[in-house]
């Protein structure tokens, strides 16, 4: 049956945001949906239901594709938001079957294995350049010195995003989304609006550019992807992509980064266990992701009623799968809240499931390992300077910052 929210669940107080770990656990107890008034939402914490409902067709990442606004009892969203929601909107992680198949299969013919697998080379040369100059300074911040400049210059590379224009695309990226927080403010609204602005208009003549000349980068293959009925993206479902492309592309690698390394900070034995043996690299990737998850929340519409545990969602409600909280369930991980770098069986769920799986996770985990190679080759006694404050957002979970020092 559905119970209440904990009075340790709160997602704007800083102690939770700390650890949210153990109040998931006594959402766990409390129930398998739980109903949250601050965000009017139902709240899934375990992780069969998450991964179960992450499939369910009654649910979507939108309802317009069956319903208007008022069908399903919501209000549309301010009129000055426009520009945003157009953008978002547009995005195939935002769509539902058919818009949300034709996208993502026009998509998949621009970004392929083939397409990731060129990027390789330039990935791990560009991770061993970025831990190289850490190193030479004998330190630094290694969100802004390797985490952050890694995949935005990855995916610009990848979209043919000129060098001298890249320095713009974290910051519109942080602005566009502050909109994925719940409950956004009017200024981070504006923030989002402005961004979103100025974003589309530089894709809308970037894309006017590979359209007289196109090249090897995936703006032009987006433009020339097609099927066989000659079906083509539009310029919005282009520029939308291309966002969604770097927002998801290099937030959830930022943030896995900084918060992995954290991690590893805090558990000596098991870093100085893979600083001794490499070949853990890649089930190391896979623990530190869910172990500290970078996307706590992932939310979706009730299309039609759904029965959770005997409690009946209804049409019009929205549910808010806790990735976090999935991701340490005692009843799918042995012993969660231990980080093993060898655990084998680890079928966390941060690169979510079913239609909306991550496109871009064999990326992510290219880039993660390149860097997580760096740091072990060249800096072997990388360590914390300083204790790190945590960004005061929960959906996209990270760190302000993360001083470093290399002995």
């Amino acid at each position: 049956m559905a119970g209440s929210t904990d009075p340790s669940f709160d997602p704007w107080d800083p102690a939770f945001l700390a650890d949210p770990y153990p109040a998931y656990a006594e959402l766990r107890a409390r129930g398998r949906v739980i109903r949250y008034e601050a965000t009017d939402q139902w709240l899934v914490p375990h992780h069969a239901d998450v991964s179960a409902l992450l499939r369910d067709r009654r649910l979507g990442r939108t309802y317009q594709h069956r319903f208007s606004h008022e069908e399903f009892g919501r209000s549309a969203p301010p009129p000055e938001h426009e520009p945003f929601h157009t953008l978002n909107d547009h995005g195939m992680l935002d769509l539902e079957p058919p818009d949300h198949t034709r996208i993502r299969r026009l998509v998949s013919k621009a970004f392929t294995p083939r397409t990731v697998e060129r990027l390789q080379s330039y990935v791990q040369d560009l991770a061993s350049d970025l831990v190289a100059g850490l190193v030479r300074d004998g330190g630094g911040d290694l969100l802004t010195d390797v985490a952050e400049p890694l995949p935005v210059a990855v995916i610009a590379e990848m979209l043919g995003i000129p060098e001298g224009d890249r320095g713009q695309l974290r910051p519109w990226s942080a602005d566009i989304c502050g909109m994925y927080e719940l409950n956004p403010s009017e200024e981070t609204a504006a923030k989002a609006v402005r961004a979103s602005v100025e974003f589309s208009e530089f894709l809308r003549e970037l894309i006017a550019a590979r359209r007289k000349e196109p090249g090897e980068d995936l703006i032009s293959g987006l433009i020339a992807a097609h099927d066989e009925d000659d079906d083509r993206l539009t310029e919005q479902e282009m520029i939308s992509t291309a966002v969604l492309l770097l927002n998801a592309g290099h937030e959830a690698t930022v943030n896995a980064t900084v918060n992995g390394w954290w991690a590893l900070f805090r558990n000596p034995g098991q870093l100085a266990a893979l600083r001794a043996d490499h070949s853990l690299i890649p089930s190391a990737i896979e623990e530190l992701m869910r172990y500290d998850t970078p996307l706590q929340l992932f939310e979706r519409w009730v299309l039609d009623d759904i029965e959770i545990d005997g409690t009946t969602i209804p049409r019009g409600a929205e549910i808010a799968m806790l990735f976090g909280s999935a991701n340490h369930d005692p009843a799918v991980f042995t012993d969660p809240d231990r980080l093993d770098l060898t655990r084998t069986d680890n079928p966390h769920i941060s690169f979510s499931a079913g239609i909306h799986y991550c496109i871009g996770a064999p990326l992510a985990r290219i880039e993660l390992a390149a860097s997580m190679t760096a740091l072990l080759q060249q800096a072997p006694t990388l360590a914390p300077a300083a204790e790190p404050e945590r960004k005061p957002n929960f959906v996209i979970r990270g760190l302000q910052g993360l001083s470093v020092e290399v002995g």
